[in-house]
């Protein structure tokens, strides 16, 4: 092999390490964090972060104020209220992405929730859940659950159960009947 030969062939080989080695990096830039590691706004605007709930089983649900599931409301602050103590939380998610079913500013929101429902589990800022402009959230918890495709409507339910392991559920699926679900990943 001649000494041209051996140096074009070694400028292909480290070429097609450096490429590798690119795309390794943007793969790994671009894939989803881990659930824990999602930095959040608190429906009043404070900056957070999901690690706290680290070890806790997680209900999040994306909420909207008027829509046929909003009665799931009712339901979902049950499960918070007598599962907190077993480490249990539900944490909502507010979005308008489904027929302008969440209009209102967070105040609003906030105000609708506890006087309709009483609620006070956790409500985070009002965000997109699907598209380009969707919260890091929703991708990070579809590609764990291994269903990639769009949140369906209002209401749709991830379980986290305490190691980050991840299960989708229909919006037609009432908190009472995750309860099962739900003790199991206790």
């Amino acid at each position: 092999m001649s000494t041209r030969v051996r140096s074009f062939a070694a400028a292909a080989v480290a070429t097609a390490a450096v490429v590798a080695s690119s795309l390794s990096v943007m793969a790994m830039a671009t894939a989803p964090a881990s659930f824990y590691d999602i930095e959040t706004k608190a429906l009043d605007g404070k900056p957070g972060n999901l690690a706290q709930y680290k070890g806790k089983v997680a209900v999040v649900v994306n909420v909207a104020s008027k829509c046929g599931y909003t009665p799931q409301y009712a339901g979902l602050e049950k499960l918070y209220r007598e599962l907190t103590p077993k480490g249990v939380v539900v944490l909502g998610f507010p979005s308008n992405d489904f027929g302008g079913q969440e209009p209102g500013t967070a105040e609003e929101i906030a105000t609708f929730c506890k006087t309709k429902y009483d609620v006070t589990f956790p409500l985070f800022k009002k965000a997109d859940v699907n598209g380009a402009n969707a919260q890091p959230l929703y991708a990070t918890l579809k590609q764990a659950s291994g269903n990639q495709s769009d949140i369906s409507w209002n209401f749709e339910k991830f379980l986290v159960d305490r190691e980050g392991k991840v299960t989708r559920f229909s919006p037609r699926v009432t908190p009472a009947e995750l309860t099962a679900e739900i003790e199991r990943a206790l």
